[in-house]
């Protein structure tokens, strides 16, 4: 069972096992932020044109690094929580020195200059930022989107019910559908985050989104 939102589940499909039975229900939906709006609230940071690292929490941050890049020098250094996150910053021309593969708190070690400025949703986690003042780091949180709920038909929530495995992209999505998720049923989640969530109140958890996802599958049964 795919959860993320339309038009972000095809990357996912290949790593299912090819004899699986999918089934997508949207667990939620993206409010992007006008650039204009998050252009402004950027240039009233007072570290505005001297970042000298970028961290980008998230895939939907990536099409706001344009205007990192107008508010950093020319040497600025990206960091990334998530494949996703660095493949969707690799299309945008980006490179990047280090990947959180947890929790982004885990990058906190990998940032040592500042000022550093934060692309994520509005719902932003405050681990990374609260360790980089701990080093005496400046740092600059910028949202750029939020994450919305949707509201699921009885039968969206019948499916939901009946799956085997339920992938879940993000702590919003588990909100979501956790009333509907039976004790039986795994849940996939890209990493530690979202995992922890899950784990608190459901056992079957498995972390891990990429190639080996379909082995790993296979071996639940």
């Amino acid at each position: 069972m795919l959860t993320r939102e339309e038009g972000l589940n095809e990357s996912i499909v290949q790593w299912l096992p090819v004899d699986a039975t999918i089934s997508a229900v949207p667990l939620t939906t993206t409010k992007y932020f006008d650039v204009d709006a998050v252009a402004v609230a950027l240039a009233a940071s007072p570290f505005y044109g001297s970042f000298r690292s970028v961290v980008v929490t998230s895939a939907r941050s990536c099409v706001y690094v344009a205007l990192a890049l107008e508010a950093s020098p020319h040497d600025v250094a990206f960091y990334s929580v998530g494949s996703t996150t660095t493949a969707a910053l690799h299309e945008f021309g980006v490179s990047v020195v280090a990947e959180a593969h947890g929790t982004a708190a885990t990058l906190a070690s990998d940032i040592g200059h500042g000022p550093v400025l934060l692309l994520g949703a509005a719902a932003m986690r405050d681990e990374l930022p609260v360790a980089l003042r701990a080093k005496s780091l400046d740092v600059t949180v910028l949202p750029c989107y939020e994450t919305l709920a949707l509201e699921l038909s009885h039968e969206q929530r019948r499916t939901l019910g009946g799956a085997d495995v339920v992938l879940i992209g993000a702590p919003s999505a588990w909100r979501v559908a956790e009333s509907s998720i039976g004790p039986d049923t795994w849940v996939v989640v890209p990493g530690t985050s979202t995992g922890d969530v899950v784990r608190s109140s459901h056992e079957r958890v498995l972390e891990g989104w990429g190639p080996n996802l379909r082995t790993q599958l296979a071996q639940l049964r």
